[in-house]
């Protein structure tokens, strides 16, 4: 194949560029942002999709011209930048799983216990100064429900096993070792720990709504790293002020960053953390050194991994 071009849709300021290092000599680099993505998408043989958190894709797709054969993004989720026209082309589009299975695992696992063990109340006391002896729960025997049973879900489940925790995982349709649907709310009903890791599509948009927290034990709490809009969040606030559940903890909201009038960040029970449960140190790189194995074997002529059913909007097989 001779030289293909490669448009980087660049994350904003301070965050780096890709290292593409591997490319020189072997692809014609170009970059983009925002405000000049429509323009340059016709000049493209593929796109990498760098700022994972923009719908500069979405809105540019539709465009007039040529689009790349191949586009790449550097996430797990790729409902920021799936339209129609993208979804009815030919274009093949992969995304990066892999990359933050066991991390997100071990972040998932880390509030489990924070909330099992009541760490952030002991953080609120240490700063007041106040000694005020209290119980905590044990992990080990209780139940979990993970929603997405792709590979972080799975890696969810690996982790909160080892922790002595009974899990089950749900996902899109039941076979061996996961329930389907219909099961859901049973297991809600029987979970302490509800982890929501399930890809936002048109049939699990809102799914964790009021009818599903009210489903719920008083005594449970719920965990998502899945996509913002999976969660209906003014029914996960009356939830919490109402004590249908315990607590919980968001990673991922409707709307980020998290505006600062937003009633989730004082929402009683509520840990907020600004999107990074995957992002370890060296995140970056892993992404980078992902992206160029896969254009080598796009390259090559060879079928890449992780390509993703743009209709379903996930990696099939899992």
């Amino acid at each position: 194949m001779s030289e293909s071009t490669v448009l980087v849709l660049d994350a904003e300021p301070p965050e780096p560029p890709p290292r593409l290092g591997r490319l020189t000599g072997r692809a014609r680099i170009l970059h983009a942002d925002e405000s000049n993505l429509a323009d340059q998408l016709p000049l493209a043989d593929v796109l990498l999709v760098w700022d994972f958190s923009s719908h500069a894709v979405r809105d540019a797709w539709p465009g007039e011209g040529p689009r790349p054969r191949w586009v790449h993004t550097a996430s797990a989720g790729v409902d920021h930048l799936m339209c129609p026209e993208l979804a009815a082309s030919d274009t093949v589009v992969t995304n990066a799983r892999g990359v933050f299975d066991r991390p997100i695992a071990e972040y998932v696992a880390a509030l489990v216990l924070a909330m099992a063990k009541d760490l952030p109340r002991t953080l609120d006391l240490q700063r007041e100064r106040v000694w005020e002896h209290r119980e905590t729960r044990r992990v080990g025997g209780t139940r979990a429900c993970v929603v997405g049973s792709g590979p972080i879900g799975r890696a969810i489940v690996d982790t909160l096993k080892a922790l002595g925790i009974t899990t089950a995982l749900v996902g899109r349709t039941a076979r061996s070792g996961v329930h389907g649907p219909a099961d859901l709310d049973r297991l809600l009903a029987r979970a302490d720990w509800v982890v929501c890791a399930a890809p936002l599509t048109d049939d699990t948009r809102g799914m964790f709504d009021a009818r599903r927290f009210g489903v719920m034990q008083p005594s449970a709490r719920f965990v998502n790293i899945g996509r913002g809009a999976l969660v209906v969040e003014a029914d996960l606030v009356e939830a919490l002020t109402k004590r249908w559940i315990a607590g919980a903890a968001l990673d991922v909201f409707e709307q980020e960053p998290l505006p600062r009038e937003s009633p989730l960040w004082t929402a009683p029970g509520l840990l907020v953390s600004p999107h990074m449960s995957g992002d370890t140190v060296g995140w970056r790189d892993e992404l980078g050194a992902q992206f160029v194995e896969l254009y080598e074997q796009w390259a090559a002529g060879e079928p890449p991994a992780n390509v993703v059913d743009k209709k379903r909007g996930y990696v099939p097989g899992h």
